[in-house]
This record gives structure tokens, C-alpha cells and sequence, in this order.
């Protein structure tokens, strides 16, 4: 399992505050599913924050659940990403996952304003969307940077996806 670390242009010397959390990269019939906000026009792999008591898999199969409606199976846990950004350090556990079953969608408020949709994409439309992190440094780097993490995140799976099992 890979480990890598991206520092942010506007990452403090020294970070106070960490939060982690889990991401699933889900795909079927070469599509990946990503959750879509649909009023920024933001995409995202899927996932979020660990909750207190609970380990990166069953943050991973929770955020899924609550953001697409899918019920999925980590398979695999591929790679480990640390982000630093003003005075926080973020970690993200990335897994392969496969989907097991429908259960329901449950958006926080925060997420139903930005108009969270889960929508499946080409596996390459979405590497090649996130490969243009680098167009949103002068506008956003929060924008800039979760491109960036989920570009760096998509190419580390397509090294290793021969060695993910099915």
C-alpha cells in the first residue's frame, strides 16, 4: 500500500488540527462512481469523515451508503494520502470497493445544499477531469486541491488495480 503526501500552497509551517476519513473508488463496466455537487459543479470520489470509535472501513462503507445509496464491500485499501492546508493535516484512507446491495441515501444538510447526486462517469473522463487541478490555483485552492487529491488517488489506483482482487 502506497502513502503520499500533498502540500498545499497555503499549508501552515506546522498543523494544529488533523481529520480523517475514508474514500471508495467504485467500478463497474468501466465507470466510476463519483458524488456530484451539482450546484458548484464539484465532483468527488465518495467518502468523509471518520466518526469516533470507528475504523476507516466502516467510515468507507458508511459515507458510501449515505452519499450514493450503494452498499459496498472494501476490498482492498490501496493507499493512504496525507494533505496539509493552512493548519490542518488531512488523512484519507483510499479502498477499492465493490458494491454489494442498495441501501438509502442520507445527506446532511450541508450536503443536500450543494445538491449532492451520486452520477457515474467514464473511468477516463474522470482521470482526465481531475487532471486539470492545476486550472483552479488562481480561482480556488480548496477546489484545486481536492482535484488534485482525487487525481493523485485515481492514478495510484490504475497502477495497482491488477493487483486488487475482484
Amino acid at each position: 500500500m502506497m502513502e503520499l503526501e500533498i502540500l498545499g500552497a497555503n499549508r501552515f509551517d506546522t498543523f494544529t488540527k488533523t481529520r480523517s476519513g475514508s474514500r471508495a473508488i467504485i467500478i463497474c463496466d468501466e465507470k466510476i462512481l463519483l458524488s456530484h455537487e451539482t450546484r458548484s459543479g464539484w465532483w468527488l470520489i465518495p467518502g468523509g469523515g471518520l466518526e469516533a470509535g470507528e475504523t476507516p472501513e466502516e467510515c468507507c462503507i458508511r459515507e458510501v451508503e449515505e452519499e450514493t445509496g450503494y452498499i459496498v464491500q472494501p476490498v482492498q485499501k490501496f493507499l493512504i494520502l496525507y494533505e496539509y492546508y493552512e493548519e490542518y493535516r488531512y488523512i484519507s484512507h483510499y479502498f477499492a470497493c465493490r458494491v454489494t446491495g442498495n441501501g438509502q441515501i442520507n445527506l446532511t444538510e450541508a450536503e443536500q445544499e450543494r445538491g449532492l447526486e451520486p452520477q457515474w462517469m467514464p473511468l477516463q473522463e474522470a482521470v482526465d477531469m481531475f487532471s486539470h487541478h492545476h486550472d483552479y490555483t488562481d480561482i480556488s485552492e480548496e477546489k484545486r486541491g481536492s482535484y488534485l487529491r482525487e487525481y493523485t488517488a485515481l492514478r495510484e489506483y490504475m497502477k495497482t488495480k491488477s493487483e486488487i482482487p475482484v
